[in-house]
């Protein structure tokens, strides 16, 4: 019987951070509809914003931040939008009464934030 080789522990660990950080992507998407939902002063104001914040994040991650982004930038920036739509997403639970989960989600950013740097580092040498 063959057996399969083994992944080796540096590609589990980036494919384990590229599956963090989608989860944060959608984390955020998702916490900027709950601060639409939450701050519209009317229900019609409330559905516009619980869709338009994301779609605006989505729309800025999908131009600089994504794997097939149709403007080519570097790190800097990618990094820039990269804070400033989970940055926003954090402000938005926090706005909305959810001071925990904005913690949280601050938190879990910035660690996965440094281990992308860490990760970035070690393929550079």
């Amino acid at each position: 019987m063959k057996r399969k080789p083994l992944v080796p522990l540096a590609r589990l660990v980036s494919a384990t951070n590229l599956a963090l950080r989608f989860l944060l992507e959608l984390s955020a998407l998702a916490a900027l509809a709950v601060w639409g939902a939450r701050t519209g002063a009317t229900p019609f104001a409330a559905v516009m914003l619980a869709v338009a914040a994301p779609l605006a994040a989505a729309v800025l991650w999908g131009a600089f931040v994504s794997p097939k982004a149709w403007v080519a930038t570097g790190w800097p920036v990618r990094l820039a939008v990269e804070l400033v739509v989970c940055g926003a997403a954090v402000a938005g639970l926090a706005a909305s009464g959810l001071p925990e989960m904005a913690v949280a989600l601050a938190a879990v950013v910035l660690v996965q934030e440094g281990w992308r740097a860490a990760e970035v580092l070690r393929r550079a040498g």
